[in-house]
C-alpha cells in the first residue's frame, strides 16, 4: 500500500522532531505536552486504518504504531540524552520499521513471503548491528575522554593506552556488526535459493555460502 511505507515513519518523526522544533533542553512540561501530542497524533492516525480491511488495514495499524513507538523513544532521546536513550531510540525505529515490513509479508504466500520475512529480518538485524556499534562507539569515546583526562595528572603515557583501548573497542564493535549482518543476508539468500530444484539450487546455495563465508 503506497500511502503507508516505510518512509513514512521516518518522514512524520522528521516532522516532530526537527532541529528547529526540539530545544536543547527540554522542561517537564514541554515534555509532557510532546507526549500528550504523540499519543494524540497516534489516534488520529488509527482512526484513518478503520476504513481499512484485511492486510491493508493491517499494515496502516503497523505504521500507526511504530509511528507512536518511535517517535516516544525519540522524544526520550531528547528529554534525556545519554548514550542509552538514543540507542533505545534507534532499536524502537527498527521495531517499527519491522512491524511494517513483517505485515506487508502478510500480502504474500509461498517461497515469496518466506523471503520477505527474511529479508525484513535482515534488515532489522542491519539497524540493530548499527546502533550497537553506534552505541559501544561512543562509550569507548567517553571512556578514553575520561581516562586519559584522569591519567594526565599521573602519567601522559596512559592517555595513549585508553585512546588504543577506545580503538580496538571500536573495531570489535564493527566486526561484531559486519559477522551479525553477513548472517542475515546469508539467511535471505538461502531462502531465496529455496525458489529453484536440482543441481541448480546446489550451486545456488553453494554460491551464497562462498559468498557469505559459511
Amino acid at each position: 500500500m503506497k500511502n503507508f511505507n516505510l518512509s513514512a515513519i521516518a518522514f512524520a518523526i522528521g516532522l516532530i522532531f526537527s532541529a528547529s522544533a526540539m530545544a536543547e533542553s527540554m522542561t517537564k512540561n514541554q515534555y509532557k505536552s510532546h507526549v500528550k501530542s504523540i499519543e494524540t497524533e497516534y489516534k488520529v492516525d488509527k482512526a484513518r486504518c478503520d476504513s481499512l480491511a484485511g492486510n491493508t488495514n493491517d499494515i496502516c495499524v503497523a505504521v500507526a504504531k511504530g509511528k507512536k513507538n518511535a517517535a516516544k523513544a525519540e522524544l526520550e532521546a531528547n528529554y534525556k540524552p545519554s548514550v542509552k536513550t538514543r540507542y533505545d531510540a534507534n532499536i524502537a525505529k527498527a521495531n517499527a520499521d519491522y512491524s511494517v515490513a513483517i505485515e506487508k509479508c502478510d500480502g504474500k504466500a509461498g517461497n515469496d513471503k518466506d523471503i520477505c520475512v527474511k529479508e525484513a529480518k535482515a534488515a532489522k538485524v542491519h539497524q540493530i548491528a548499527d546502533a550497537k556499534t553506534r552505541m559501544k562507539s561512543q562509550k569507548a569515546n567517553a571512556e578514553a575522554i575520561e581516562t586519559s583526562g584522569d591519567a594526565q595528572a599521573v602519567a601522559n603515557e596512559k592517555s595513549g593506552d585508553a585512546n588504543a583501548t577506545a580503538v580496538e573497542t571500536k573495531a570489535d564493535a564493527r566486526k561484531d556488526a559486519t559477522i551479525e549482518k553477513r548472517d542475515a543476508d546469508y539467511a535471505v539468500a538461502k531462502q531465496k535459493c529455496d525458489a529453484l530444484a536440482g543441481s541448480v539450487k546446489d550451486k545456488c546455495i553453494s554460491d551464497a555460502k562462498l559468498h557469505f563465508g559459511q
